[in-house]
C-alpha cells in the first residue's frame, strides 16, 4: 500500500508544484489575471491558471504510469502463471493486467475532464454566459453516462432514474467547487480533504467485506490528492496563484466521477454505507444549497455572484479570511470522517453518523443567523 500511495501522490506533488511557478510567470501573458472586484475578496490582481497546474499534476503523473505499466507488460511481468515470480513484488504482478484492462476506462474519464478545463479556461477568459456553461457541463457529463453506462448506485432499478440523477451529481459538484472557490486555498484544500478522505475509505476495506481495496479508484483519487497538495503550495494565504474556474471544473467533475467508479457496498457491507460520499462532501453541498437559497429568498439571480457563501459569511461573524478557511476545512473533515465508520456499523449507527453530519451543519447554520440577526441591530 505505502507503494501506491508514494507512487501517486509524490509525483503529482511535484510536477503540479513546479507547474506553478512556471503559470504564475506566464499567466499575464496568457491574460490569466483575476483582478480585483467588488464581490471578490483579494486587493491585487492575482495570476489564474493554477487549474493547469492541478492538471498537469494529474495527467502527467498518469502518463507517467502508463508508460511504466506498457514497459512491464512488454516485459513479461503480471502476465501467466509465473507473475508472481518476476521482479516485482506479488501483489503488484498480480494487479497489472486488471490495470491495463482499465487504462482506456482511464484516459476516456481524463479525456472529458481535460474538457471541462478547456470550459472553465473559456470562461476565466472571456467569461460564458451561464446558460452556455450549464449546457456545456450537462453535455460532458451525459456523454460519461451514454458513452459508458456508468451511473450511480443508490438501489433503484431504472436506468433513466439513475443517469438523470448521476447528470445532475456531476453537474452540482462542479458547480460547488466552483462556488467554494473565493478564498485563498479554499476550494482546493476542501477538494485534497473530500479526496483523502475518499481514496481512504476506499483503500481500508473491512476484511470482512469480502474484497480488497479498490486501487484503481483509490490511486485515481490520491493521484488528485497530490496535485492539489502542490497547487496549495501557490494558492495558501496570501495566494500567488489562483485555480481558476478551469481548476474548480476540473476538481468538481474528477470528484464527481470517483464517487461513481467507487464502490461503496457489498458482500457483508451495509447498504447504508453508500452514504459516504455526502458525508465527505457535505460541507460543499451544504455551501451551495445555502447560497442558492439566501439569493432564492432576496430575489436574486441564481447565476450572479456574490459574497453571501459560507466563508463569506464565515468572515460576518468576525473571523479573519484564514481562520474562515481552516473552519471549513475542520467542518469537513468531521462530516467526512463519519464516512470511514459507516461500513463497521448497524444501522443505528449509521444513523448516529447521519446526525452528527446534519448537526455540525445546523450548528454553522444557526451561528450563521445569529451573526446576521446581530449585525442587522
Amino acid at each position: 500500500m505505502i507503494w501506491l500511495v508514494l507512487g501517486t501522490l509524490l509525483p503529482s506533488f511535484l510536477i503540479s508544484w513546479s507547474a506553478g511557478f512556471l503559470i504564475r510567470r506566464e499567466a499575464p501573458r496568457w491574460g490569466l489575471i483575476d483582478r480585483p472586484g467588488h464581490r471578490k475578496v483579494h486587493t491585487s490582481p492575482t495570476p489564474l491558471g493554477g487549474g493547469i497546474a492541478v492538471w498537469l499534476g494529474v495527467i502527467v503523473t498518469f502518463a507517467l504510469g502508463q508508460g511504466v505499466l506498457w514497459l512491464l507488460l512488454m516485459a513479461g511481468h503480471g502476465e501467466g502463471p509465473h507473475a508472481t515470480d518476476s521482479l516485482l513484488p506479488s501483489f503488484v504482478a498480480v494487479h497489472l493486467p486488471g490495470i491495463s484492462a482499465m487504462s482506456g476506462s482511464l484516459w476516456m474519464i481524463l479525456l472529458l475532464a481535460s474538457g471541462t478545463l478547456l470550459l472553465g479556461l473559456i470562461d476565466d477568459l472571456r467569461g460564458l454566459d451561464w446558460r452556455w456553461r450549464l449546457g456545456a457541463e450537462f453535455g460532458l457529463a451525459l456523454g460519461l453516462v451514454v458513452w459508458k453506462g456508468w451511473r450511480l448506485t443508490f438501489f433503484v432499478d431504472n436506468p433513466w432514474i439513475t443517469g438523470a440523477a448521476t447528470v445532475i451529481w456531476i453537474v452540482w459538484l462542479i458547480n460547488s467547487f466552483n462556488m467554494l472557490d473565493n478564498m485563498d486555498g479554499l476550494s482546493g484544500g476542501v477538494a485534497g480533504i473530500a479526496a483523502l478522505l475518499l481514496a481512504t475509505t476506499l483503500l481500508l476495506v473491512p476484511e470482512s467485506g469480502g474484497a480488497g481495496p479498490q486501487l484503481f479508484v483509490g490511486g485515481f483519487l490520491l493521484v488528485l490528492v497530490g496535485s492539489l497538495a502542490g497547487f496549495l503550495w501557490h494558492n495558501r494565504p496570501p495566494a500567488r496563484l489562483f485555480m481558476g474556474d478551469a481548476g474548480s471544473y476540473f476538481i468538481g467533475f474528477y470528484l464527481a466521477v470517483a464517487t461513481i467508479l467507487a464502490t461503496f457496498v457489498g458482500r457483508d457491507v451495509p447498504r447504508h454505507a453508500i452514504l459516504a460520499p455526502v458525508c465527505i462532501l457535505a460541507v460543499p453541498l451544504y455551501d451551495t444549497v445555502s447560497v442558492l437559497w439566501i439569493r432564492l429568498r432576496e430575489g436574486r439571480s441564481l447565476f450572479t455572484g456574490d459574497k453571501s457563501h459560507f466563508s463569506h459569511r464565515l468572515v460576518d461573524l468576525g473571523m479573519s479570511k484564514s481562520q474562515a478557511v481552516g473552519t471549513i476545512y475542520l467542518a469537513t473533515a468531521t462530516c467526512g470522517l463519519g464516512a470511514l465508520l459507516l461500513r463497521q456499523v448497524n444501522g443505528w449507527g449509521a444513523l448516529v453518523i447521519g446526525l452528527m453530519v446534519a448537526c455540525v451543519l445546523a450548528l454553522v447554520a444557526m451561528l450563521e443567523r445569529a451573526a446576521r440577526q446581530q449585525i442587522q441591530k
